[in-house]
């Protein structure tokens, strides 16, 4: 074949990928973009909203006014999203505990069923007309870098965001986040640890739509760093920089790991070389049954062990963090106790688990210990003396230049060390760590089958990984 005809060929085949990318983007736009009846549902309830939520507030306080923020705002909602929320800004002279009196007050004169909750300080939520309402009060400021509360940012990443989105790219946020829903990697819940709704936002704005957004992350060498208005001033030890534009001191991306960004970089890669569908569908697999996962460890060979407990009472993302913290605390417990750590993971339902595979669970009786070098005197001679005289210990002897000894191991087996007190000293959550107190149970080998019934789910997704 001629260079020529291999360029021709090279041409073909990027533009039949162009025209399947295409294919596929318009067939998902009709699928997400709402339509006129859709939004004027929402635009009705919003107005309605608005509208009782102001007549509520500058009853209270005359210079407090109402603002619609969030998606729904900005056009980046996709079909069948069902939130509105409405901010009711206070003027920054009035004290924290009377916003949240106003706040509280104004969220059940707009929501008469709704109910309380709290993030930073609390707001009133429920449903109207098949919308999800949240009335949230917040100080009405000059700027993003005076805010007291994460709340007080919103109002100026809406106005930010309102300014530079038109048409084009607000259609394609809602392709940028389906794609994130679709492999997983959306949402900035301390569980999930994805992208947000506004850092979506902020991506594509940047990158100028959905398709150079995804040819910039495949690219991407972490950390990468953006600054959409070159404020220059922070630097921040994260996978993904992306400054506020609203407020130079925070990383937008900050709660996106490591391990999303990568996953948003190969399934860039993946739909740009082989446009599909599958891309903005969510993964749901099936249940792992009992034989197949049985199969999975005669084949792997690994011995898993599950400490299981009643998840404590707290929202994931104080939930989340704790059981991660709990679960390194273990595993580096179970490492130091030579039972190698293969793999683990960590899950909650109803009761939460710290899953440990191990390439090694039981060790020999006796344990290796290495002493300072001989002629280190002083060292060396205490650690003579401790070990001389112990009846129960090999040595102490010389190898090398130091003294060794082998004693008695602590714990032979990976069972005994979970269900002993010494599980405590590794560093658990403060919540993880007193619902333990109250009683949890060891499952090792086959025992975890025990799992499946709450976890089959997220057991075939630990046993059959992809990215």
């Amino acid at each position: 074949m001629s260079e020529e005809d291999a360029d021709s060929d090279e041409r073909d085949s990027a533009n039949r990928a162009a025209d399947d990318l295409e294919s596929v983007v318009e067939t998902v736009r009709e699928r997400i973009d709402p339509d006129e009846k859709e939004r004027e549902r929402l635009r009705d309830a919003a107005e309605t909203l608005t509208e009782r939520a102001t007549a509520a507030a500058t009853e209270l306080c005359a210079d407090a006014d109402v603002l619609q923020v969030g998606s729904t705002a900005r056009n980046t909602w996709i079909s069948g999203d069902r939130d509105i929320d409405v901010f009711v800004r206070f003027p920054p002279e009035i004290d924290r505990e009377t916003l949240e009196e106003y706040g509280l007050e104004v969220g059940h004169a707009t929501l008469p069923d709704g109910h309380e909750e709290y993030a930073e300080h609390p707001y009133v939520t429920g449903e109207m007309d098949g919308f999800d309402v949240d009335i949230v009060p917040c100080f009405r400021l000059g700027s993003a870098t005076e805010i007291r509360s994460a709340v007080d940012r919103t109002p100026f990443h809406t106005r930010y965001l309102e300014a530079r989105l038109d048409d084009d790219l607000a259609a394609d946020v809602r392709l940028a986040k389906r794609f994130l829903k679709g492999i997983g990697a959306y949402g900035s819940d301390l569980r999930t640890q994805g992208f947000s709704g506004y850092l979506t936002e902020l991506l594509v704005v940047e990158y100028g739509g959905f398709r150079p957004l995804l040819e910039a992350a495949a690219d991407w060498q972490p950390p990468v760093e953006l600054d959409p208005e070159a404020h220059g001033q922070a630097s921040f030890d994260d996978p993904l920089e992306v400054i506020d534009p609203t407020d130079p001191e925070r990383n937008v991306a900050a709660v996106c790991s490591a391990e999303n960004v990568a996953r948003f970089q190969h399934y860039a890669r993946a739909f740009l070389d082989d446009p599909s569908l599958e891309h903005f569908e969510p993964d749901e697999p099936t249940s792992l049954s009992e034989a197949e996962l049985r199969a999975h460890l005669e084949r792997r060979g690994t011995t898993p062990v599950a400490v299981r407990f009643e998840a404590p009472d707290v929202v994931d993302d104080q939930l989340y963090p704790q059981l991660r913290k709990s679960l390194a605390g273990v595993t580096n417990g179970l490492d130091e106790r030579g039972f190698d750590v293969f793999r683990a993971t960590t899950v909650a339902d109803e009761t939460a688990v710290l899953f440990v595979e191990l390439a090694v669970s039981e060790r020999p009786a006796i344990e290796r210990h290495e002493g300072p070098p001989v002629h280190v005197r002083q060292h060396a001679e205490g650690f003579y003396d401790t070990y001389a005289t112990d009846p129960d210990a090999y040595g102490p002897f010389i190898e090398g230049d130091r003294y060794v000894t082998e004693r008695d191991r602590e714990f032979t087996s990976a069972r005994a060390f979970l269900e002993s007190d010494r599980l405590f000293d590794v560093g658990l959550g403060s919540h993880v760590e007193t619902a333990l107190q109250n009683g949890y149970e060891v499952l090792v080998g086959d025992e975890v089958t025990a799992l499946l019934a709450e976890f089959g789910q997220e057991y075939r997704r630990y046993f059959e990984p992809t990215p």
